[in-house]
């Protein structure tokens, strides 16, 4: 790269979460090294539930080096099950390498994921560039655009930051100012609404979701995902721990979804989620009583784990425009989804790969490097908003729900094995993990960490 011996631009990140960590490796294991990442938070910890990692997303995870340690920590995925609420099976299919793909799919616990892509900032890129406690307040940008290897002027964004957590006590770094400004800052994203300061609150689907996670015996394969239901009252488990699996174990990840408000509603305003504290399961837990699926029941699941946690189920609507000068947005500053199709971390980390190799491509002219990014990546997550809002690969339950309420004895007496498999084919191909795309680029990368000298955090992976 033309500026590694020379001036280094200075990239910003607002957001410690997976996109904006992501970033920052990914922007690392491309040559940059002068990155900064501020945080809102005034500590991160291993707080969260569990997420999945498609094989797409896995594959640049690879290519950073952090494949052992997702082993560790994770459960691959072995097969998605679908079935209606009477326990009926209307689909089962293989996922991962299971299904022939080169790279796995990861079930994960999404504070332990983050926390192993923070230490890997820290380790490679400096723990003293993970400003904590510093909220993007707003920014400034010189428009002119001038070559990174000018060092005769100033970087020309400034970004300023305020302390969120700590009433009246300033930020120690109140402002930077660089080349680049990565708003990777949340669904709620302090970037996005200075920039679109009509849009309001997150879109509310009219569906309330509550979590919780249990360690309990293992179901099915030990690493096999459950949806059960239809598009307003769903139940999805799935392992995410690699510890409690090697202890014979599963802690099994669990959400009941129902529908809170008539889907007629005009009204999208979500109601104001208090993620920190933990609600009655009586709130929700009723109509699931009955419900066995894949070897699970769904009271006992609910019955048993000590704390639930409630969230509005929200996105946004697509916008046509993320880059803006030396600013951009990245994950769900750009595009929030429904968590619907297990794709939302996995489009931040594409995110992450495709701004870094933009970047790394047109640093002379950042501006436009931005706009490479914004034309690869806006179109296909704009049309992962609109699939998830038709309930994505999640429409085959509603089939099943709509053609044959009472159940059924077979499924295809309900639906045609070529309608359930191509549901599952264009959400794949929507979402970018059609295998043969993403084995095609497993084999051109094979060995790119090992290239780039990239290794897991020795203290991630799992000794035997």
């Amino acid at each position: 790269m033309p500026f590694l011996n020379g001036p280094q631009p200075r990239i910003l990140i607002a957001g410690a979460g997976i996109g904006g960590l992501s970033a920052a490796l990914s922007l690392h294991a491309v040559g940059f090294r002068d990155v900064h990442i501020f945080e809102a938070a005034s500590e991160l910890t291993t707080l969260g539930v569990g997420i999945n990692v498609q094989p797409s997303a896995v594959l640049i995870l690879r290519n950073l080096g952090l494949l052992p340690a997702l082993e560790s920590i994770a459960i691959k995925t072995k097969e998605l099950n679908f079935y209606n609420p009477h326990g009926h099976s209307i689909l089962s299919e293989p996922r991962g390498v299971d299904a022939g793909y080169e790279a796995p799919q990861f079930s994960i616990h999404r504070g332990e994921f983050q926390m192993l892509l923070l230490a890997t900032v820290r380790e490679r890129i400096g723990a003293e560039r993970v400003h904590l406690n510093h909220a993007l307040a707003s920014w400034e940008q010189d428009e002119t655009v001038q070559p990174v290897a000018d060092t005769s002027r100033p970087n020309n964004i400034s970004a300023h930051f305020v302390c969120r957590s700590h009433g009246g006590i300033p930020a120690e770094i109140p402002n930077m100012t660089g080349d680049v400004l990565v708003a990777a800052d949340g669904i709620n994203s302090t970037a996005r609404h200075l920039l679109y300061p009509d849009e309001g609150l997150p879109r509310f689907s009219g569906r309330m979701l509550w979590r919780g996670c249990i360690e309990q015996e293992p179901y099915l394969t030990g690493a096999s995902m459950v949806w059960a239901g239809h598009a307003d009252q769903k139940f999805i488990a799935y392992p995410i721990s690699g510890t409690s699996a090697r202890k014979g174990k599963s802690l099994v990840n669990w959400i009941a979804e129902l529908r809170v408000r008539d889907k007629d509603d005009t009204d999208r305003t979500p109601p104001k989620p208090d993620w920190t504290k933990s609600v009655p399961k009586e709130r929700f837990a009723g109509p699931f009583q009955s419900w066995r699926c894949g070897g699970l029941s769904m009271a006992q699941l609910i019955n048993d784990t000590g704390r639930v946690y409630e969230y509005p189920m929200c996105d946004r609507d697509p916008i046509e425009r993320w880059s803006f000068g030396r600013l951009t947005l990245l994950g769900d500053a750009a595009h929030a989804m429904y968590p619907i199709g297990s794709n939302g971390a996995s489009q931040a980390i594409l995110d992450a790969e495709m701004l870094s190799n933009c970047l790394k491509d047109s640093v002379e002219d950042v501006p436009r490097a931005l706009e490479k990014y914004q034309e690869a990546r806006l179109p296909p997550t704009s049309r992962i908003i609109m699939a998830n809002r038709g309930n994505g690969p999640d429409q085959v339950l509603q089939l099943a729900h709509e053609r044959a309420p009472g159940g059924f004895e077979n499924v295809y007496d309900v639906i045609l094995k070529e309608e359930l498999d191509e549901i599952g084919a264009q959400y794949k191909k929507i979402a970018g993990f059609e295998m043969e795309a993403v084995n095609t680029k497993a084999e051109q990368t094979e060995g790119t960490a090992e290239r780039l000298g990239l290794t897991s955090p020795v203290e991630w992976v799992h000794k035997e």
